[in-house]
């Protein structure tokens, strides 16, 4: 799903055009995009929907 206001999915942070071209992208296009995630979503105020460790959970 798509936020309107910010244009960027909730799970991932990625815009429409990056996830249609995700698959044609060279390897350091995605890394690049991938390591804005975090900050984009940050700076959009939203929270990744993607499943992590539980709550209490520690991780491996």
């Amino acid at each position: 799903m798509i936020d309107p206001k910010s244009r960027l999915c909730f799970g991932c942070g990625r815009t429409l055009p990056e996830i249609a071209r995700w698959g044609r992208m060279e390897s350091g296009e995605r890394l690049t995009i991938m390591a804005e995630l975090p900050s984009r979503m940050a700076n959009a105020g939203l929270q990744s929907l993607a499943p992590g460790p539980k709550d209490g959970a520690k991780a491996t």
